[in-house]
C-alpha cells in the first residue's frame, strides 16, 4: 500500500486471463427509489419496473450476488403496495435451486436480529433456499427510524428478517458520550471467496454527512481488515453527497483507506458508472446513479445504467448495462432575450411565445422518441426483444426576463397530454434578477431566498436547494406572529422528508395551547399590550424550543422523537454539536439565546408591581424549583416511570407565566387558582410531550437555574 501522497497502483480494467472458477460476478445498482410517484396515472410503476429489469439482469447474467448502494425504497415507510411488490419480486428472482459459488468466511451471525437463532446471511440459513443473494445498505430515504425495543429500524430491517436481503452497513449508537468521541464509527466486513479470489465489502449506510466528513477527518473511521489483507479485493459502499454543498456537507473522494479498492458511491443520481481513479490514491470510484428520474434536473437527463463487475484476484472488470424501462428524459433551457435578438421574436406577443414554445417542446419529444428508437435497436441487434414505446419525459426551462406576460405553464402542457409523460411540470418559467441592494422587508408573496442569487448558476442553485433552509427562509420572510420559524421549520421538514402526516399538526397545536396558556393569567390585559405579550410568548417559546433541540442533539438521540428533533440522519451523535472537539458547530446558523434578557424583564416588572407583594408567593415556586432539581439526578435513566418523566416535564410550567407575572402579582386573589393549575399541569403532559425521554442532569440543572433567575429576584441576587 502506497500513503496518500503515493501514485495509483496500476490495475488494469480488465482481467488479463479470466478463469470463471475464481472470477465473482456482481450486479451493482443503487437509488432504485421503489415507490416513486406511485400514485401517479402514468408514472406510478416506473420505479418497480426498472427493480424488476434490475434482477432479470442478475439472472440473466448468472451473477453470484447482486449488490445494492443505498435508497432502495423512495420513501421511509413504504406503502403496503410497495413492500407487497418489492417482496414478490424479491423471492421470484432470488429464491431456487442453483448453488451458491461463492463461500461466507465472516461470521454469519454478524448483524443478525437480537433474540433469534436465523442467521444475518440469507443463504447461511438451512430453511431457505436462496439462488441469487441480494445485499444492500440503507440511504437517506430509507434509513433506521424509531426508538423502539429493538432500536431504530428500517424497511430494510424487515425484508432481512424475511430472508429476501442481507442488510449491511448498520451501524450502532454509542451507548454514552464518553463512548461516542473515542469510538467513531465502526465497519466490519462481510468476507466472501470463490476458488482464489477473495472479497471484502465494507458498507456504510448513509449518516450525516457533517457527521461522516468529522469522522473520517478525525480517522475515526475503523474498517475491520484480515491480516492478510493485501490478497483481499475490498470494497466500500456508501450512501453520502459526492458534490459539495457546503464546507462539511459532502464526503471528499480521497479520504477512504488505502486498503481500499473500488468505492461504490450511491445517493448522487447522474450515472458515472465507468472507475474513476482518485489523485493519490490507489482506489477507483464507481457512481452507477439512480435507475429513476426523480427529478426533472441535467443530471437525471443522462441515460441510466447498471454495471457487471467481475473480479478475480485484485483485478477487476466492470461492463455497463443499459436500463431498457427507463423512460428517455430530454431537458432544454431557453433566454427568450436571445431568441428575440437571433430569431426576431416579439418579447410582447404572448401569442408568438406560446407558439415558439410549442414548437420547442414538439422538437424534444421528436428527439425522445429517437432516443427510445436508437436503444430498441441496439436491444435488436443483441437479440433482446422489442420494449413497448413509453411516454418521454421532457422539461423545457424558459428565461423570461423582459417578457410582460406569459402563459399558464399548466394550461399550456395539457395540451401535450398523451405524448409525454409529464404535462403538468413540463414548462418552467424563471426571470435572471438584477444585483440590487435588498429592501429592509422582504415581501410576503415573493420572499428572497439563498437560490435566487442572480450571481448562481442554474446548476449551482439545484445543488444548493436544501428544503430545511427555504422553509425556514420563507417562515422568517412572512413575520410569522404567534408560531416560531424554527420549530414549524422542523416539523414541515419531518412532513416532507419522513412522511410524518401529523408533524404540522401536533407542533401547531402544542404552539397555540402553550401561548393561551401565557395570556390566560393576564385577564385584565388592554387589546393594545396584547401584541406586545403575544410577542414575548413567541420569543420565549422560541428560545425554549432551541434549547430543547440542542439538548436532544448533545444528548446523541437524533432518531428517538423524529418530531422533536426534525432531523433526517438515522446516526446523529454528540460530534455532530462539534462537542470537545474542533469540528464546526452544525447549529452555528441558529442565534444563541440572549441571556440578558430575563434581568431586564426583572427590572421592568419590579418597577410596576408592589413592593412587598412577591414574598408571599415564593415559598410556593421554592417548592417547585427543589423538586425539578431533585429529579434532574434520575432523568438519565432512560427507564424512568411515568410518574418521574411527569415530574421532569412540570419545570417549563411556571415559566410560561413569567411574562405576565407583574400582573398575577397585582391580584393577589387569584394566586391560588394559579397554584392549582400548576399542580395540574403534569397530568397533561403525557399529550404535549415530543422532546426525548432522556435528558442530562446538567441540563436539567441548569433549566432549573433559569427558572430560579426568573422566578425569584432574591434568589438571582444570591447567585
Amino acid at each position: 500500500m502506497s500513503s496518500a501522497g503515493g501514485s495509483p497502483s496500476p490495475r488494469s480494467h480488465d482481467i488479463q486471463s479470466q478463469l470463471p472458477e475464481d472470477t465473482i460476478k456482481i450486479l451493482l445498482a443503487t437509488d432504485n427509489h421503489i415507490g416513486y410517484l406511485e400514485r401517479d396515472p402514468i408514472r406510478g410503476q416506473d420505479s418497480i419496473n426498472t427493480f424488476q429489469e434490475i434482477l432479470q439482469l442478475g439472472k440473466k447474467h448468472d451473477v453470484d450476488f447482486v449488490l445494492l448502494a443505498g435508497d432502495l425504497f423512495h420513501e421511509n415507510k413504504p406503502s403496503r403496495d410497495c413492500l407487497y411488490k418489492t417482496i414478490a419480486l424479491l423471492r421470484e428472482y432470488t429464491f431456487g435451486d442453483k448453488p451458491i459459488q461463492v463461500e461466507l468466511l465472516s461470521d454469519p451471525d454478524e448483524g443478525k436480529a437480537d433474540g433469534f437463532s436465523f442467521p444475518a446471511v440469507n443463504y447461511e440459513d438451512p430453511n431457505l433456499n436462496v439462488a441469487i443473494p441480494v445485499f444492500s445498505i440503507h440511504g437517506n430515504h430509507d434509513d433506521p427510524q424509531g426508538a423502539g425495543a429493538e432500536g431504530a429500524l428500517c424497511a430494510l430491517d424487515v425484508l432481512s428478517v424475511s430472508g429476501l436481503l442481507n442488510y449491511m452497513g448498520k451501524i450502532d449508537l454509542p451507548v454514552s458520550d464518553a463512548d461516542a468521541r473515542t469510538t467513531g464509527i465502526a465497519v466490519r466486513p462481510v468476507l466472501l471467496r470463490k476458488g482464489k479470489t477473495h472479497l471484502g465489502m465494507y458498507g456504510i449506510g448513509n449518516v450525516k454527512d457533517q457527521r461522516m466528513h468529522f469522522e473520517l477527518r478525525s480517522n475515526r473511521v475503523r474498517m475491520y481488515m484480515p491480516k492478510d489483507k493485501d490478497k483481499w479485493f475490498n470494497i466500500l459502499l456508501l450512501h453520502q453527497n459526492r458534490v459539495k454543498h457546503g464546507p462539511q456537507e459532502f464526503v471528499p473522494e480521497g479520504m477512504f483507506d488505502d486498503s481500499v479498492d473500488l468505492v461504490i458511491w450511491g445517493h448522487e443520481h447522474d450515472c458515472r458508472i465507468v472507475p474513476e481513479p482518485v489523485a493519490g490514491k490507489k482506489y477507483y470510484i464507481t457512481q452507477p446513479g439512480s435507475s429513476v428520474a426523480t427529478s426533472l434536473a441535467d443530471g437525471e437527463a443522462i441515460e441510466k445504467h447498471v454495471a457487471l463487475l467481475e473480479v478475480q484476484g485484485k483485478e477487476f472488470k466492470m461492463t455497463p448495462i443499459p436500463l431498457r424501462t427507463v423512460r428517455p428524459f430530454v431537458i432544454e433551457e431557453v433566454v427568450l432575450n436571445e431568441v428575440a435578438e437571433e430569431e426576431g421574436l416579439n418579447l410582447n406577443d404572448q401569442m408568438e411565445i406560446t407558439k415558439y414554445l410549442k414548437a420547442k417542446v414538439n422538437a424534444l419529444i421528436d428527439e425522445a422518441n429517437e432516443q427510445w428508437d436508437e436503444r430498441n435497436a441496439r436491444a435488436a441487434e443483441a437479440g433482446e426483444p422489442e420494449v413497448p414505446r413509453m411516454l418521454p419525459l421532457v422539461r423545457l426551462k424558459v428565461d423570461t426576463t423582459g417578457v410582460t406576460e406569459t402563459s399558464n405553464p399548466i394550461r399550456f402542457g395539457q395540451e401535450f397530454q398523451g405524448r409525454i409523460a409529464n404535462p403538468r411540470d413540463l414548462l418552467v418559467f424563471h426571470r435572471s434578477k438584477k444585483s440590487a441592494s435588498r429592501t429592509t422587508k422582504v415581501a410576503i408573496d415573493q420572499p428572497e431566498l439563498s437560490i435566487d442569487d442572480p450571481e448562481l448558476s442554474v446548476t449551482e442553485k439545484l445543488a444548493k436547494v436544501r428544503v430545511a433552509t427555504l422553509v425556514k427562509e420563507y417562515l422568517t420572510a412572512q413575520e410569522l406572529q404567534l408560531l416560531g420559524e424554527n420549530g414549524m421549520s422542523d416539523a414541515i421538514q419531518m412532513f416532507v422528508e419522513k412522511d410524518d402526516i401529523h408533524a404540522i399538526h401536533t407542533h401547531v397545536t402544542k404552539a397555540l395551547k402553550s401561548l393561551m396558556k401565557s395570556v390566560e393569567a393576564d385577564e385584565g390585559v388592554d387589546e393594545d399590550e396584547l401584541e406586545d405579550l403575544l410577542v414575548k410568548a413567541k420569543e420565549q417559546h422560541e428560545q425554549e424550543y432551541i434549547e430543547k433541540a440542542k439538548e436532544s442533539k448533545a444528548k446523541g438521540k437524533g432518531k428517538a422523537k423524529a418530531v422533536d428533533s426534525g432531523s433526517d440522519d438515522s446516526m446523529l451523535m454528540d460530534v455532530d454539536t462539534g462537542a470537545n472537539s474542533n469540528f464546526d458547530d452544525i447549529d452555528s446558523d441558529e442565534p444563541e439565546p440572549p441571556k440578558k434578557k430575563a434581568a431586564a424583564a426583572r427590572a421592568t416588572k419590579a418597577k410596576k408591581a408592589p413592593a412587598k407583594a412577591p414574598a408571599k408567593k415564593a415559598p410556593a415556586k421554592g417548592r417547585g424549583k427543589k423538586a425539578v432539581v431533585s429529579d434532574s439526578d434520575e432523568v438519565i435513566d432512560l427507564g424512568d416511570s411515568d410518574d418521574e418523566e411527569e415530574e421532569e416535564e412540570e419545570a417549563p410550567k411556571p415559566a410560561t407565566k413569567k411574562t405576565n407575572r407583574a400582573a398575577v402579582l397585582s391580584q393577589p386573589a387569584k394566586k391560588a387558582p394559579a397554584r392549582k393549575k400548576a399542580a395540574a399541569a403534569p397530568a397533561k403532559q403525557n399529550q404535549l410531550t415530543f422532546a426525548p425521554a432522556g435528558r442530562s442532569s446538567r441540563a436539567a440543572a441548569t433549566k432549573a437555574r433559569g427558572k430560579m433567575v426568573v422566578d425569584d429576584d432574591d434568589d438571582d441576587e444570591s447567585d
